[in-house]
């Protein structure tokens, strides 16, 4: 029988809170029953909830927290005030103290990042996390990373995330040797700023033994899937990443419009039935729902905070994979491989006189 993977939830975050988490974790535990959850909340709102849920009620063990994170807490607040008391922190601690194989939030994402980062730490020779997304594609499914933690990155922060992300590709998808490519607005060597084109540039000259480098790839090669890991700031990836949901909901809305406007277009739908519930499949955003936090001496998923129960069951189900899959210690061997070449990139920009 495989080993448990020990979860911690923060029982409180996310838009409903207890409503949605408890029927999430329920699901989850029915996909994956060798689950055991640490549950962290207030015991007045999560109690008699639990009762409804005895399945999961035996599978967990409950720690009530006086203190929730509210969704609109600047990060500095939420560090002050609910440091050592909050359900996000002490569902983060149970992973630093190895009570926990992985901590999920539907929380806050600046307070959970800030308490990530001040209670677990980033890794080894990992200046800055980052926030790692599964994103749908023609071919199956990518990740695409920075979507948020890091707003503007330099030339070795995005090797760094090349490395996460290739690390995490492999314990996601099973791939021996991903591609990785940078996001750019050009595919040419010549066309990005500077520190894309000289992060493209000692990334074509490093051997990497656990990604293969495909150069530069463009915004319509997220969604065909061309790359195993797309590399990219956070402030273009959070961008990214909300069009694509923002348009997914588009198109979802022109198609239900177009099938209730005439009886026709209702007897096409009845007959295409069976195509349209796989595009619908397809599209839905709660399948790929979760985000890794990479670079940190543990893992923490960030659930979104207005999917509701399947939306975090996938959640869950994406923790569950990252743990069984050994993602810390995929990284870190990464990360020695390439530090052992002492690879150090320039300060500067400059290119020497030509």
């Amino acid at each position: 029988m495989a080993k448990p993977i020990h979860i911690a939830l923060d029982v409180m975050g996310g838009d409903a809170g207890a409503e949605m988490v408890l029927p999430g974790a329920e699901l989850a535990l029915l996909r994956h029953p060798d689950i055991r959850f640490l549950l962290y909340g207030n015991e007045r709102v999560v109690l008699p909830l639990l009762d409804k849920y005895p399945r999961l009620r035996d599978a967990s063990t409950f720690f009530h927290c006086d203190v929730a994170v509210a969704m609109d807490a600047k990060p500095s607040q939420a560090l002050r005030q609910g440091r050592w008391r909050s359900s996000m922190w002490r569902a983060i601690e149970a992973v630093k103290t190895g009570d926990a194989d992985v901590a999920v939030s539907a929380g806050n994402t600046g307070a959970l990042m800030a308490m990530s980062k001040f209670c677990l730490r980033t890794m080894a020779n990992i200046e800055r996390p980052a926030i790692a997304a599964i994103w749908p594609t023609v071919r199956g499914e990518s990740v695409v990373l920075d979507v948020g933690a890091t707003i503007g990155a330099d030339a070795q922060q995005l090797i760094d995330f090349a490395i996460l992300g290739g690390a995490m590709a492999r314990a996601l998808f099973g791939v021996q040797k991903p591609t990785v490519g940078l996001l750019n607005i050009g595919v040419e060597e010549v066309k990005g700023l500077e520190e894309v084109r000289t992060a493209g540039r000692i990334m074509k000259e490093v051997p990497f033994r656990s990604f293969s480098y495909a150069g530069f790839v463009e915004g319509d090669d997220l969604g065909k899937g061309t790359v195993d890991v797309v590399v990219t700031e956070g402030f273009a990836g959070n961008i990214a990443l909300k069009t694509a949901e923002g348009t997914a909901k588009q198109i979802g809305g022109y198609l239900k419009s177009a099938m209730q406007r005439t009886w026709m277009a209702k007897l096409g739908y009845l007959l295409a039935k069976g195509a349209f519930d796989r595009l619908r499949e397809k599209m839905d955003p709660r399948k790929v729902n979760g985000g890794v936090f990479l670079g940190l001496n543990g893992v923490v998923i960030k659930s979104h905070g207005g999917t509701d129960a399947e939306g975090f069951a996938s959640a869950i189900a994406l923790a569950h994979g990252m743990v069984r899959n050994e993602l810390i210690h995929k990284i870190a061997q990464d990360l020695v491989h390439y530090h052992r070449g002492r690879y150090v990139v320039p300060s500067d920009n400059s290119e020497g006189d030509e």
